[in-house]
């Protein structure tokens, strides 16, 4: 359903914008919002954040001279609108999809996206990087962050702030507070933020007095400052931003575009005063068709009705893996109490809604804070409990020191589930999951499994829970599952110990993770070329089936390693033994098949396997090739 913009069709870039009055602001706006409610119906996607900055985002553009001056979204979930007036409009209703926009900033796409962004809380280190470069360089552009609340709960924000605050440079940080990032927000800051609001007028006497004091002599200027003061809470201590060093701002309508505007033009013009933070109050998905009920619809949605709301599904037998692990660490903390949950401001994402409806007092949201979930995890388990970080393998990538010093180095029993293991579609390679076997591989101790369907990830869940002599990983992709029989429960299985799925004798297709399917594929298509294939489930990359990988590579003529991860994960697991055992002896073929040494552009998920070369064909054509010096093969190549 096309919309009317007959104001934001007149603007390519934000020069245009800024050629327009203050009284026009507030159409183009509505007209924005409204062309990202039309083009995320058709693509879908993280729509809901742009929403509620639409009015700041205008604001942004029409008061500051990007791309001049910086301009760094946080996450850059919210950036929808933001790619709309920079000139990328009529490629947004392709966004996400292959060869389309990228569902987040990207320095490559576009000279606004100063920076990429896609794991929260880096804008404001990034962004006090280029003030200083500004200073160094005796340049005056400006240097603009906006930052959401839930992201403001990340350590990495505060470390940046305390930085910028000794610093003194000048930086302006947005602090768009709605509440919310992809669940509620949670934590102190959050109850602080209330307060703030709560207590001050959107628009306090200190920003009235600012204005004035331009135009009063020096003596009646300092009066105003010292009321200034007052209004700021000096007297009383000031705003924990203030204590940073950070002039404080707020807090302010972000959908009042006619104060936005004043206030910020002010802020830009501030050049005496070092860092300043912005506090602006926002609605997330503010104008979105779907209601306040459905706030889970605010974050990303599949494509929708713009008129009724109504989600466009597609259909699936098979229970996706997210909540199949959800509900065996439900069934396994019936059985035992000392099982508890923790996610890092990713509870629908993981699973552990679900869980924490049923333990509610078992269940831990620490917020976008991954470093400290891993080590609350470490604190949890020294006390005899049985935590399970559920953590994306992106994000989990974000706490890597922890999991070396806090929890491999003292053997503790700390069990992560790793959820969204390889590619992940539309998200790429920011939110991709290729490395997570590869870093927890090489740590000493780390039992490291992978299910490849549902059924075996039922049984890792259980696994997990029993191994309590130190740490362990299992990992599963994102999506619906195969559609096996499923167990009525998890029984754990032997440590380090994989399964034979298929019986051949000249080549062995060894799967670690969700491409065993995609092995018994062409395992039927090799059979039907007259070479007969071997499949495997390795199930666990460390401690490696030793055994099973003895029997394949002797058994067989080649021996083909399968894998959603990156180089230095699996494959290399398998080589670095064979090669320690002196089994490449005899003309014994080993090749391992992994992610490429680059990272994979996004688009649908088989899109993305097949830019990989990891689809069924990929893995014939490898046989192929591994056995071309064999005369027999090169004739059934030819045929096939």
């Amino acid at each position: 359903m096309a919309v009317s913009t007959p104001l934001l069709d007149t603007i390519d870039v934000p020069a245009d914008l800024r050629k327009l009055e203050s009284s026009q602001l507030r159409q183009v706006a509505d007209e924005l919002r409204a062309e990202t409610i039309d083009a995320a119906s058709e693509s879908g996607g993280h729509f809901g954040a742009g929403l509620g900055v639409t009015e700041l985002t205008v604001a942004l553009h029409y008061v500051f001279n990007t791309p001049a001056d910086r301009l760094i979204w946080d996450v850059s979930h919210q950036a929808y609108p933001h790619k709309i007036l920079t000139g990328r409009r009529e490629m947004i209703r392709q966004i996400r999809q292959r060869d389309g926009l990228y569902g987040f900033t990207k320095r490559t796409e576009s000279d606004y996206d100063p920076f990429g962004a896609a794991h929260s809380s880096t804008s404001i280190s990034a962004g006090l990087g280029m003030a200083v470069a500004r200073d160094l360089k005796g340049d005056d552009n400006n240097v603009i962050c906006v930052i959401g609340d839930g992201a403001m709960s990340a350590g990495m924000a505060y470390e940046a702030m305390n930085n910028a605050g000794a610093l003194d440079s000048r930086l302006v940080v947005v602090l768009n507070d709605n509440g919310m990032s992809i669940a509620p927000a949670v934590g102190a800051l959050t109850n602080y933020l209330s307060w703030l609001v709560s207590s001050r007028p959107f628009l306090s006497l200190r920003d009235i007095a600012k204005q004035l004091a331009k135009r009063f002599p020096r003596g009646v200027q300092t009066a105003v400052a010292r009321a200034d003061e007052y209004a700021r809470g000096m007297v009383f201590g000031g705003t924990l931003f203030e204590e940073l060093g950070f002039y404080y701002v707020g807090p302010i309508d972000g959908h009042d575009i006619d104060t936005l505007v004043p206030v910020l033009e002010n802020v830009r013009d501030a050049d005496q005063l070092g860092p300043i933070l912005v506090h602006v109050v926002t609605e997330k998905g503010k104008g979105n068709p779907f209601g306040k009920e459905h706030k889970e619809n605010y974050h990303a949605v599949g494509k929708f009705d713009p008129v009724t709301g109504e989600i466009f599904k597609g259909k699936s037998n098979a229970p996706s893996y997210t909540s199949v692990f959800a509900d065996a660490l439900i069934k396994e903390a019936h059985k035992d109490d000392r099982i508890v949950a923790i996610t890092a401001a990713m509870p629908s994402g993981t699973g552990v809604d679900k869980f924490g409806e049923q333990f509610p007092d078992r269940s831990f949201d620490v917020g976008i804070a991954e470093q400290h979930a891993v080590t609350f995890a470490a604190g949890l388990a020294t006390e005899g409990y049985k935590p399970f970080a559920a953590i994306y393998s992106t994000f989990l990538q974000r706490a890597f020191d922890q999991i070396v010093h806090d929890v491999a180095l003292q053997k503790l029993p700390v069990r992560f589930a790793i959820d969204r293991a390889g590619l992940v579609g539309q998200d790429g390679p920011t939110h991709a999951g290729s490395y997570d076997v590869a870093y927890l591989g090489c740590l000493p101790d780390m039992v490291v499994m992978a299910a490849s369907d549902e059924a075996e990830l039922i049984h890792m869940v259980a696994t997990a829970a029993a191994i309590d002599d130190g740490p362990c990983a299992f990992r599963y992709p994102r999506g619906e599952g195969v559609g096996v029989d499923m167990p009525e429960e998890g029984v754990p299985l032997e440590i380090g110990k994989g399964r034979i799925v298929k019986e051949g004798t000249k080549v062995a297709l060894l799967s670690f993770g969700a491409r065993l399917q995609h092995c018994l594929a062409a395992a039927d298509q090799l059979d039907g070329h007259g070479l007969s294939t071997t499949v495997a489930d390795a199930r666990f990359a460390k401690p490696l089936d030793t055994d099973l990988v003895m029997r394949l590579v002797r058994e067989h003529e080649v021996l083909i390693t399968i894998e959603e991860g990156s180089i230095g994960g699996f494959g290399s697991h398998v080589l670095h033994f064979l090669a320690s055992a002196d089994l490449l002896r005899g003309g014994k073929i080993v090749r391992p098949m992994f992610l490429p040494d680059r990272f994979v552009g996004h688009g649908a998920p088989k899109e993305q396997y097949q830019d990989a070369a990891l689809e069924t064909d990929h893995i014939v054509a490898e046989v192929f090739q591994a056995l071309s010096h064999d005369s027999k093969v090169l004739e059934l190549k030819a045929k096939a």
